[in-house]
């Protein structure tokens, strides 16, 4: 049974169809990639999964560990194990770190928080993540430059330790050193038990990770699966093969 499977999947957004008929299997321990231009639909993959009421579904169903959770809510669908990373992270002032990270893992769970362990763990991930230490007291991404919001993403996902990570264009923006550490924050997470969806349009995150599966999305279809010697034929030639 896989662990994630998207079947026949459209989806519009307005009156307009982005995704035209997705088909996706994604099983514990690998990571995919779904990588394609801009506009092809590759958020909207994202936030359909997660069922975001702006992405309305005209057919298809998400099967999740082999239930259907085409029409759950999105809390719903968090708390059956399913982590979304956003490409622009919403500043909270008010929130800081710790508590946002304390209220999310509480949520998720169902069970209390032991508050000096939690502590401990969040500041171990934020010195594996070079995360200056009292950004733990600091109101959730507010003031945060592009690559602390990614950095912190990453601390979300670390401190949930989801069964599914979705990261969408989590590289975007981010200088090298940056992306080294992102990629470093995703081996850390994933294992056997877990499994990863990268979505992005570029090959820069990809050269520090070992990768499973890419898919290329072009125009709201999968038009070409392959390993990881495909995002580097990407990386050579651009998308203008499969438009």
């Amino acid at each position: 049974m896989s662990l994630l499977e998207i079947k026949d999947l459209h989806v519009n957004v307005g009156e307009k169809e982005i995704l035209k008929g997705i088909n996706l299997k994604i099983n514990k321990g690998e990571v995919h990639v779904i990588m394609g231009p801009n506009g092809s639909g590759k958020t909207t993959t994202a936030n359909a999964i997660l069922n975001n009421p702006l992405y309305k579904k005209s057919s298809g169903n998400i099967l999740f560990e082999g239930e259907d959770i085409t029409n759950l809510k999105t809390d719903e669908i968090a708390r059956k194990g399913i982590f979304m990373s956003f490409q622009l992270p919403e500043e909270i002032p008010g929130i800081t770190v710790t508590n946002f990270l304390k209220f999310a893992k509480n949520k998720v769970t169902g069970k209390p928080i032991k508050i000096f362990e939690f502590k401990d763990e969040i500041k171990k991930h934020m010195e594996e993540l070079q995360i200056k230490p009292e950004y733990a007291e600091r109101s959730l991404n507010v003031g945060f430059s592009g690559g602390e919001k990614k950095k912190n993403e990453i601390l979300q996902m670390l401190v949930l330790n989801p069964k599914l990570a979705i990261l969408d264009e989590t590289d975007s923006g981010l200088d090298v050193d940056s992306i080294k550490t992102v990629s470093k924050g995703i081996e850390m997470f994933k294992n056997k038990d877990n499994a990863v969806l990268i979505i992005t349009h570029n090959t820069k995150i990809l050269h520090n990770l070992k990768v499973d599966y890419v898919h290329v999305l072009v125009n709201g279809k999968i038009v070409k699966t392959g390993t990881q010697e495909l995002a580097r034929e990407i990386e050579d030639n651009g998308y203008r093969d499969y438009k």
